[in-house]
């Protein structure tokens, strides 16, 4: 089967980025991002409208997602580790996560579905998938219980109140600290703060995740094997209530790369490396996160 020309130059971005240590910065042609105005996004769902539209919204995503994993387009393989998640499930927290693939946010909701209650899942999302992404994904991107992460600061200021109140409320919310997607890109990358931020402020604890994958013998329609999930849940990382929000951040983001790395090493059975040979922020971020 031909192979997608748009999947083979992302894979070659991606080539190219880890060689220079640019970790953090985007390999898919998404559409330009229009700045969110400030009041332009409810947050916390706390008008009618727009419970009504969530509410309908996660219907139609829910029907959609389990279609494909019913034909085989989305294969979670086996969830490991749901203890740790159950062990925080009656409180606020993170829930951090590897981003390879559009489809992993349902991975992860799937994995805890059963355990959510009448809960929902929140996913904090780059500005423009909520602004300026087109068709069916556009719909699920701006009414799926989705916290868009805003350029003005107005709008950011907005989120950060709105994360503190949803993780006061006992919800979860995913967010991807290695921020862009990397398709179908195997090891975990360097990690941004923010999410770590958002959990220290609140004094909630972050639930690390982190999906390993494996070849199947079915091919998608981009010329390349399906991959089949295994969700690795792992043990959640508290804020010491002895240091400030900035010390509490360092520290819970460094954990959760060597949390992820560790699971990394042992699935695949080989030592997490990168080709990366351009001295920048980014490689010494890694450099000081491996030393750890």
């Amino acid at each position: 089967m031909e192979q997608s020309l748009e999947r083979l130059l992302v894979l070659e971005r991606i080539k190219e980025y880890e060689k220079k240590g640019y970790f953090d910065r985007d390999v898919e042609n998404d559409p330009p991002t229009t700045p969110l105005k400030p009041g332009q996004v409810d947050y916390t769902l706390k008008k009618l409208s727009s419970k009504i539209s969530s509410e309908i919204a996660n219907r139609v995503a829910k029907n959609y997602f389990d279609k494909l994993i019913k034909q085989g387009q989305l294969i979670i393989k086996e969830v490991k580790g749901l203890e740790n998640y159950l062990s925080v499930a009656d409180k606020g927290a993170m829930i951090t996560c590897n981003h390879f693939n559009a489809f992993d946010n349902y991975a992860v909701f799937k994995a805890i579905e059963k355990s959510l209650g009448r809960k929902r899942l929140y996913k904090v999302i780059r500005e423009g998938n909520y602004t300026s992404f087109p068709g069916l994904y556009g719909y699920f991107f701006r009414h799926c219980n989705t916290l868009p992460l805003g350029s003005n600061i107005a709008v950011l200021r907005e989120l950060m109140v709105a994360v503190d109140v949803l993780l006061k409320r006992g919800e979860k919310i995913l967010i991807y600290p290695e921020q862009g997607m990397w398709w179908n890109y195997r090891k975990p990358r360097p990690l941004k703060e923010g999410a770590f931020r958002f959990a220290a402020r609140a004094g909630a604890p972050v639930v690390p995740f982190f999906i390993t994958m494996e070849d199947t013998e079915t091919y998608g329609a981009d010329g390349f094997p399906l991959q089949a999930y295994t969700v690795h849940i792992l043990k959640p990382i508290y804020p010491d209530t002895n240091k400030n929000v900035k010390q509490n951040a360092l520290e819970m983001k460094q954990k959760n790369y060597l949390a992820w790395k560790e699971v990394y090493e042992q699935t695949y059975g080989i030592p997490l490396t990168y080709t990366t040979v351009t001295e920048n922020k980014c490689t010494t971020q890694q450099q000081s996160q491996q030393q750890m």
